[in-house]
């Protein structure tokens, strides 16, 4: 509900057998402390990497798919080397201007698709614990902008920062002016 979408782009050596490659897995199935071990072993011992970010604003404008693409088409862009063939997690085409294979749950079978993941997620994770000491009282270290009960209630009290994405419902419901029952009666 909060926050950038992120995605990262990772080309890794075809021959290598670094001891962290067998740890490469789906971002969501590591432990914060794991990802943030790996990622600089991934940053280090890719060929190139790169990270591709859109703001809230900016998903609000586009929409999730289209900011998803666009989050993509940066990533890629922002690489060194344009890559011949870029593997992708996920049934939807990405749009983008090199050849493009999407596997489901490609993060759970493919190496770069998990080392992009966990570059993300790090990333991503990064910056909601800024967040955190930027909009104080919405628990951003914690819930990393995701729709939990604490940042529901947050909401509630607060009111969306300009880190909340506008479009989505719990954020929406918030955002409208509230009529003033009593100012109105004046």
């Amino acid at each position: 509900m909060a926050g950038p979408l992120v995605t990262a782009a990772v080309s890794l050596p075809m021959d290598s057998r670094k001891a962290w490659m067998s740890e490469l897995r789906d971002s969501k199935q590591l432990s914060p402390r794991r990802r943030e071990r790996l990622t600089p072993a991934i940053e280090a011992g890719a060929l190139q990497w790169s990270i591709g970010w859109v703001e809230a604003r900016e998903l609000d404008q586009l929409g999730m798919t289209s900011a998803l693409k666009l989050a993509a088409r940066r990533a890629i862009d922002q690489l060194p080397t344009p890559p011949e063939v870029v593997l992708a997690d996920g049934r939807d085409d990405l749009g983008l201007p090199v050849a493009t294979e999407m596997i489901v749950k490609g993060d759970r079978s493919v190496a770069s698709i998990a080392a992009a993941s966990i570059i993300a997620k790090t990333a991503r994770d990064t910056w909601m614990n800024e967040l955190d000491q930027r909009y104080p009282g919405y628990g951003f270290a914690r819930h990393k902008g995701y729709g939990t009960a604490e940042h529901l209630r947050a909401l509630q009290t607060l009111g969306p920062c300009p880190e909340h994405r506008r479009t989505f419902a719990p954020v929406a419901a918030l955002d409208q002016p509230r009529f003033d029952l009593d100012a109105a009666a004046s």
